[in-house]
Formats: C-alpha cells, structure tokens, sequence
C-alpha cells in the first residue's frame, strides 16, 4: 500500500483580503482528505482572519509569519510535502519557480485573473474561466483546470438543491451576500435602497472578520425587514430559500448560479473584471461600482422578473419573434413605414444597429415571455436629450405602461438623460393617453402627408 500523500495549503484571510480563499481552500482539502491525504494549512495570524474555520473543519494548521519563499521551502521540506497548493495573491510565478526548483514539490495553483504561474496544476473554477487564455502562462506539462466542471461547492449545496421550500409569493426574498468581509463596506448602502421596497425581505450574510459588524448589528437592529446572519454554516438553506441575491463577483457567483437563483452583481474589486465581462454577456444584472440609482432600476426589474434584452443579442427565436410583432397590422399602423417588412430587412437592420452608438432596441420579456419591444436614440448628448418609442405584443394586453416605465427607468439610471421625447400620431389615442399618464405632456404638432405627429416630452 503506497503511502498518503501530504498536501500543504497555503494560503490566508484577513478583513482586508477577504474570507473567499480560505473557504474554498477548506472544500478541496475536504475532497483531498476523503481520498485518504493528510491536509496542512499554512497562514498568517491577519487581523479579521477566519483560521478558526480551518480548526472547525478538523484540519491541522501551522502559523507562518510572513509570503516569505524560503519559510514556505522550509516547511515543504519538514513536513515532507508531496503537493502544494497556493491561493495567494502574494505568492506568484518568481516564488513559484524558486520553491519548485528548490523542493522538487507538486505545486496547483488558484488563479483568477490569468496571471503567469510555474505550476503543475492550474485551476481557475469561476463559470467565466477559459482554458485557452493559460496556454502562454503556464508551463507546457501543466494541466489546465478551468470552468464550472471544477467549481468548488460544500456538499451542503447538494443537499440543499434537492429541497423545495414554500415561499411567500408576495414577498422577495434577497440574499445579501457582499464578502465575508464587506470590504467596500457597502452592506448598509444596499439595506437603504431595499428598505424602499416594501414586500422585501433580507437574509444578510457576514462574518465576524467584517470590521464594520458593529455598525452593522446596530443598523440591523431596527430594521425588521432584515436578518443578520454571521458566520452561518447555512448558507446553501439561506440562499435555496431566497427569491433573489445581491452578491459580489467572487466564488459565491458560482454557489448561487448552482442554485439557479437570480442575482445582481455589485464589482467591489478589479481582479473580479474577468468574471464581471462574462457576467455582462450572459445578461446579468452588473454594477461595475455601487450607484444608489442603478440598483434601483436592477431591482425594479428582478423583483418583477422582467429581462431587458438588447436587439443586437437576440435568439434566432426571439429575433423571429420580434419580425412577427412589427409585422402585426395592428403595431404597423402606427409606424412611419406601414409596410410589412421582409425577414431578410429585418435580420440587415439589427446587424446594423451594432455599428450605432445613438441607438438601441430591447425586448422586454418577463419570465421569458415577450412584453414588446423599447428603443432609445440619443439626439443630443451635450443637452442629455432622447427620443423613445414603444410598441406591445399585440398578443398582450396592458403592457404599454410597464414598457414605458422599464426604458424610462433606463434612460434616467443608466444614461442619465435628463429629458426624454415621443412622437405620437394624433390618432392614436391611446398612446396620447398612456404617454400623459406617465407624466408627458404635449410640445408640438407636426403635419406629415396623411396624418398628424404630436411630439411629447418628459423631465426626467
């Protein structure tokens, strides 16, 4: 019978570091221990570290005083070390190199950012991981991890994921989830802007390595919309019986996406870009920093479960969809072109839409139902001006109000526009009713051929 084999995880948390490293390191030591190794963790003793999670979950740890590379040979060398395995940001490709050529040891390496490395293993276990993006970082024997086939999950999500709780249908339900360590400390900013939202409810989740906490608990205190959770061993329960998330774009995207639970991403780092990019073309909701407003309208959408999806990023179905409205006699009507128009002019105008600037087009679903399609032009980005339009599934009824609120919500939150335009025919009565009741009013009349366009405006 070979002997064990001895892995060393390297590796640290901190209020400032944040608490993700160690809590995935602990599920891949788990996984190494179940195969019979014998799991080490080396860290600092950091302010707002959570060591004692690495004690909890029975592993055996040995403190280190600084990234020094020849305190970790040190090491590898007295407790006879057959793999290492470093998730630190301080320790990269030059101490790599210097402790493989000093130790001979195995060496796998944690990577997010796509960094150079002289490793043996490379993994990388964020959804947004490409392979071929490692090919000029890494040794050529290196095999190459990457992607949601190697996410690292506690078996509490397993379990959890089976289970169906009954939820309130008239009450959302949001994760809270922003670190371990909230190191933007942007918690409470979040709370004032759900607070706003009165059937929702919040599951916050922290450690005691936050060093905001006691600002926190003290907030919390009154708000009985919210409950805190601090280092909770439920967090696969808390998020199965959530509605939505708010979370940051670290290891805890793919605990949530396991989860299929709708989320909002709030960018608090600038080694989570990768994963924020990624995010952004699969249409999730992204703030590349916290803005009051932007959540807001993100929250608008998720609560009401409704996707904003842009004309140029359409499905083959829902681009033959969106032809099969326009096309509808009772939305041409109302149009400057009345005639039908061919699939091939409709394909030509969406391709074209990529080159612009001014322009874009949405169709706005709601649990992948189509509502009807928005677009705004800017006209003039000195003065903050746009014009929009809308038209309902004419399979639909009632969703000319909703239309409008989502791309007015838009243009106001997202690009800041300051006032707004529609041209309405006259005859069209009920549009002239449904702009005013949103706030419109009228500007000018304009006499084309046949018909007259009454042109309206809104303050934003």
């Amino acid at each position: 019978m070979s002997k064990a084999k001895t892995i060393l995880f390297r590796a640290d948390s901190s209020s400032t570091i944040g608490t993700g490293h160690i809590m995935r390191d602990i599920v891949l030591a788990q996984k190494y221990a179940k195969k019979g190794a014998k799991v080490i963790f080396a860290t600092q003793e950091l302010k707002g570290n959570i060591n004692h999670q690495i004690d909890d979950a029975g592993f055996e740890r040995v403190v280190v005083k600084s990234n020094s590379k020849k305190e970790l040979v040190h090491l590898i060398e007295k407790l006879s070390i057959d793999l290492l395995v470093i998730d630190h940001y301080g320790i990269g490709y030059k101490k790599e190199k210097y402790i493989k050529e000093k130790t001979g040891v195995k060496i796998l390496s944690f990577d997010d950012t796509y960094e150079k490395h002289h490793c043996d293993i490379l993994l990388n276990h964020n959804v947004s991981a490409k392979e071929k993006k490692y090919k000029e970082l890494v040794p050529k024997h290196c095999k190459i991890k990457c992607g949601s086939k190697y996410t690292l999950l506690r078996e509490e999500f397993y379990r959890e994921k089976k289970k169906k709780y009954k939820k309130n249908k008239n009450v959302k339900t949001v994760f809270l989830a922003m670190g371990g360590t909230d190191t933007a400390n942007l918690n409470i900013k979040i709370l004032k802007v759900l607070e706003k939202f009165s059937n929702i409810r919040v599951k916050l989740v922290t450690t005691t390595a936050n060093k905001h906490l006691t600002q926190l608990k003290k907030y919390c205190k009154s708000k009985k919309f919210v409950k805190l959770h601090i280092d909770s061993n439920e967090v696969a329960k808390l998020i199965a019986q959530s509605d939505m998330a708010i979370i940051t774009p670290s290891v805890i995207v793919n605990e949530v996406m396991f989860m299929k639970l709708p989320f909002i991403v709030i960018q608090t780092a600038e080694n989570q870009r990768e994963i924020v990019k990624y995010l952004q073309k699969n249409y999730i909701s992204v703030l590349e920093q916290f803005d009051k407003k932007t959540l807001e309208f993100f929250l608008f959408l998720a609560k009401e479960e409704l996707l904003l999806k842009n004309f140029t990023k359409l499905s083959k179905k829902e681009i033959k969809i969106v032809f099969q409205m326009r096309n509808d006699t009772r939305i041409r009507q109302w149009m400057y072109n009345t005639k039908p128009i061919s699939f091939k002019e409709h394909i030509s105008y969406i391709k074209s839409l990529k080159k612009r600037d001014d322009r874009v087009y949405f169709l706005l679903q709601k649990k992948k139902v189509p509502l009807g399609v928005v677009d705004l032009t800017n006209i003039s980005k000195k003065e903050r001006e746009a014009e929009l339009g809308i038209y309902a599934n004419p399979q639909l009824q009632g969703q000319g109000t909703l239309l409008l609120q989502v791309i007015l919500a838009y243009a106001n939150t997202l690009l800041r526009f300051k006032k707004v335009y529609a041209n309405v025919f006259m005859d069209n009565i009920k549009a002239v009713k449904l702009y005013k009741k949103v706030g419109f009013r009228e500007k000018n009349i304009t006499n084309l051929a046949d018909k007259q366009l009454l042109q309206m405006e809104l303050l934003l």
